[in-house]
């Protein structure tokens, strides 16, 4: 009698382009402007932290609602902002128009850019890129892009902040895809070394506190519960039982960072401000 010995089952490696698919979906759900109208400021600093001049072509990549991209707008730049959500893309082209500022909104993909190399004198994203389930290839294209001695300029979400502790509760009712890396590793000095390093002569990083001011920790936790699409859709999984624990997980989670004291929500985000040169 012989036993047979069966080799290991290989891993399977995660379907990225199945992954975005849903990812477009959750973006879209929502009302991602109701959201990001209450952090416009970051991609405003963004734009001083990278020194933007006048006259630079610039791109805003995963511009979604398109603060950024309106920032470097202001600064008199020739814009470009990229979105693989075409409902963003079009949210975004009626918000130029009606501030009169002239940027040129595309569909498009951040692991796949539509433009030659050295396109662009600074890159820019604003927690866009950071979401891209392929950080390699996305990383990759934002080097690509941009020109020897231009900018690349990102703000990412901390793992360790208010936002970061979010994502791992929704990750907690609605299991991420296995094999897909925490967006929020784009937050980390040593990944940001890993995706970018190689291709840049100098990398800063800056810690920086964005405060999320409501009424109320209830309102916050309704207000995002109907905008925010990852939180949108991990509510939308749930029965009513979980509904009720997510909202109370999320409660729990925003009380403990509360410093308002007088019964509204004043919690502090950490992110990091990144200023890269490309080599």
């Amino acid at each position: 009698m012989t036993t047979e010995t069966r080799p290991a089952a290989a891993t399977q490696a995660p379907d990225l382009d199945a992954v975005k698919a849903k990812q477009q979906q959750m973006w879209a759900s929502g009302d991602f402007d109701r959201v990001a109208a209450h952090i416009t400021m970051v991609g405003e600093l963004l734009c001083e932290a990278v020194d933007l001049h006048p006259g630079k072509k610039v791109l805003d990549v995963a511009t979604g609602s398109c603060n950024t991209a309106l920032a470097a707008a202001r600064r008199f730049c020739t814009v470009t902002g990229v979105d693989y959500v075409p409902a963003l893309v079009e949210r975004a082209r009626t918000r130029a128009e009606c501030e009169r500022l002239d940027v040129d909104f595309r569909v498009g993909d951040a692991e796949a850019l539509d433009f030659p190399d050295g396109s662009f004198d600074v890159v820019l994203s604003t927690f866009g890129v950071m979401f891209a389930p392929n950080q390699e290839k996305a990383a990759g294209e934002l080097l690509r892009v941009c020109r020897p001695g231009g900018k690349i300029g990102l703000s990412n979400w901390t793992p360790d902040g208010f936002l970061g502790e979010l994502f791992a509760l929704n990750a907690s009712y609605v299991t991420p895809p296995p094999g897909v890396k925490p967006a929020t590793l784009w937050g980390t000095e040593q990944r940001l070394q890993e995706l970018l390093g190689g291709g840049v002569s100098s990398l800063e990083v800056k810690r920086r506190e964005w405060v999320f001011r409501y009424p109320s920790v209830e309102e916050w936790i309704e207000h995002w519960r109907r905008y925010f699409g990852p939180t949108y859709r991990a509510f939308a999984a749930q029965d009513d039982a979980g509904k009720e624990a997510l909202a109370r997980d999320m409660a729990e989670l925003a009380n403990r960072h509360n410093r308002s004291g007088d019964g509204s929500m004043v919690v502090p985000g950490y992110y990091l401000e990144v200023v890269a040169t490309r080599a």
